[in-house]
C-alpha cells in the first residue's frame, strides 16, 4: 500500500513524464516541418518513449492500492531559434527530469518504501542514458557549427543514436 505522499509523489511524477511526452512531440513537429526527418524521427520515438515511461508509473502506483491521476498538462513550446536551441531545451529538460526522479527517491527513503524505491532504480539508471544521450547530441552539434554537409549528416544519423552509458554497462 502507498502512503498519500508517496502516491502524491508519484502522480507528480506522471504528469512530469507525461508532459516530457508532449514537449518531444512539439519538438518533433517542429523539426518535421522544417524538413529534418531523421530528427523527427528521433524526437517522435522519444515521445513514445516518455509516454511509456508514463505508463509504467500509472500501472505501478495502481497495482499497489493507490489511484494514478491524469492531470492537466502545460503547454509545451512549439518553436524554436534552432536544431541546436531545440535540443539544449531537451538536455535541460532531462536534468530537471532526473532533479525530479531524485526528489522521488528522497521521498521513498524518508517514507521507507522500499518497493518503490526498488521500482524508481530504473528510472534513475534511465535518467542517467537520457542525460548522457542529450549531451552527446549537443557535443555533435557543436562540432557541426554552420557546416550545413555536417547537419544534413547529422539528421540522417540521428535515427541510430546510440548511447553506452556506465550505467547500462554495469560488470555482471
Amino acid at each position: 500500500m502507498l502512503s498519500k505522499k508517496i502516491q502524491d509523489a508519484l502522480n507528480n511524477q506522471i504528469r512530469v513524464e507525461a508532459e516530457s511526452s508532449q514537449i518531444y512531440l512539439a519538438m518533433a513537429c517542429w523539426a518535421e516541418v522544417k524538413g529534418l526527418e531523421g530528427v523527427s524521427n528521433f524526437m517522435y520515438a522519444q515521445s513514445n518513449e516518455e509516454r511509456e515511461h508514463m505508463l509504467k508509473l500509472v500501472r505501478f502506483v495502481n497495482e499497489r492500492g493507490g489511484h494514478a491521476k491524469i492531470s492537466e498538462l502545460k503547454a509545451p513550446n512549439v518553436t524554436f531559434n534552432s536544431f541546436k536551441d531545440m535540443f539544449k531545451e531537451l538536455f535541460n529538460h532531462e536534468v530537471f527530469v532526473s532533479e525530479s526522479i531524485n526528489e522521488l527517491v528522497h521521498i521513498t527513503l524518508q517514507e521507507k518504501d522500499y518497493a518503490t524505491h526498488n521500482f524508481l532504480q530504473w528510472y534513475v539508471a534511465e535518467q542517467i542514458e537520457e542525460e548522457a544521450m542529450a549531451r552527446t547530441i549537443l557535443d555533435k552539434i557543436n562540432m557541426i557549427g554552420d557546416d550545413k554537409g555536417g547537419l544534413y549528416l547529422f539528421d540522417r544519423d540521428i535515427e541510430n543514436l546510440t548511447v553506452t552509458t556506465a550505467a547500462t554497462n554495469a560488470p555482471e
